[in-house]
């Protein structure tokens, strides 16, 4: 987190303990530090208030919205892709199983694009209702999702439009009223925030209660006594990392920039998956790569060197579950039978950070060699 970010939760810690949903004195001013905080982040998002619900992070704004627009909004078909997060795929797939919905997956173009054209034919031939949800940024290989086109051709055919932004919000400038999505995620932790909190944008007048039950808050929407310190410091991180925007995706991008030339020099053999390394069409903070070796274990290797990276989401990586990302593309790629790693870049990182990179999987990848 930044310490600002720290200092702002550390303050709210010390200073609010009325539960935000009493009316006594306490209680209220909890319930104005929520509602200037949801101010905050609906302004930077060019978006009303209203429109703004605080969750546990991304993966419940995916299920959230999934679940209640199939329930309110007679959505009969989903159209989504095979390299979405879980969140999205796990959920259409039991609304699939349980409540007959049927389940489209867009065609996969190279480097796993997704294939606009097919969308656009897949909606012009159905009459029924049809939820599309199609990530912004992946969260494994980076490819970056052109919203507005892809909001242009929902509204063309009277669709529905959910994106999982949550590589995205506050790395970029998102005015959502003009890319016209109408449902999208984020999750804190992604723009230096606290873990386990997040927000959904729901276009106003869309959605009318959610899944969860037993309360009123957030508009009906999600009940639960609300996260008081993660939402202030949400916020707090949101309104920085917008602050800093422009400087910081410079230096993270030119740091990219580098570990892809030094990656290619050290390791010839070196590949990058999806557009990873192609910096307009992938996100500047994600850089994916496969090595020229099988080795499950390579990336404990890396962090007994201090270097901590992954194979493919973290949300999975802790069960031991194989990238479905990678596994999709891999035909395209000719990644198989080789490793996998996921580098995340931010703004603390160095070029001297690449540099120990690079050394450490020089490292592990002949004493692998070795074996």
């Amino acid at each position: 987190m930044r310490p600002e970010v720290i200092k702002t939760m550390t303050k709210t810690l010390q200073v609010f303990f009325g539960n935000p949903s009493s009316s006594h004195k306490l209680g209220r001013s909890a319930r104005f530090a929520i509602e200037n905080s949801r101010r905050t982040i609906a302004k930077l998002l060019n978006v009303r208030s209203a429109e703004i619900i605080f969750t546990s992070g991304g993966t419940e704004v995916n299920n959230l919205i999934l679940t209640t627009v199939i329930q309110q909004l007679k959505v009969k078909r989903i159209i989504t892709s095979p390299i979405e997060h879980k969140s999205v795929l796990e959920t259409s797939s039991q609304l699939f199983k349980n409540q007959g919905i049927i389940l489209e997956f867009v065609k996969l173009k190279s480097h796993g694009r997704v294939d606009l054209e097919d969308l656009e034919n897949r909606l012009q031939n159905f009459s029924f209702t049809t939820l599309v949800s199609l990530m912004h940024a992946n969260n494994e290989i980076g490819n970056i999702l052109p919203l507005k086109k892809v909001s242009a051709i929902c509204k063309k055919y009277k669709a529905w439009f959910h994106s999982d932004t949550v590589q995205t919000i506050g790395h970029y400038k998102l005015n959502m009223q003009q890319i016209g999505v109408d449902f999208a995620s984020a999750g804190a932790h992604k723009f230096y925030g606290p873990l386990g909190v997040g927000f959904a944008f729901i276009r106003k007048g869309s959605l009318q209660k959610g899944f969860i039950h037993g309360g009123v808050q957030e508009l009906g929407i999600r009940a639960g006594t609300e996260n008081l310190y993660g939402i202030v410091a949400m916020a707090k991180a949101l309104e920085c990392s917008m602050q800093y925007l422009d400087k910081e995706h410079s230096v993270i991008e030119d740091l990219k920039k580098y570990a892809i030339f030094e990656l290619k020099k050290a390791i010839p053999e070196v590949q990058f998956n999806g557009l990873s390394d192609n910096l307009q069409q992938s996100i500047y903070t994600i850089l994916s790569i496969s090595l020229p070796i099988q080795d499950d274990v390579l990336h404990f290797c890396l962090d007994l060197k201090g270097i901590a990276v992954a194979q493919g989401s973290s949300c999975l990586s802790g069960i031991g579950l194989s990238s479905h990302v990678i596994h999709t593309i891999s035909e395209q790629e000719n990644i198989k039978n080789k490793t996998t790693l996921r580098i995340s870049l931010g703004r603390t990182n160095t070029k001297k950070d690449i540099d120990a990179l690079i050394i450490a999987l020089k490292e592990c990848i002949n004493t692998s060699n070795s074996l």
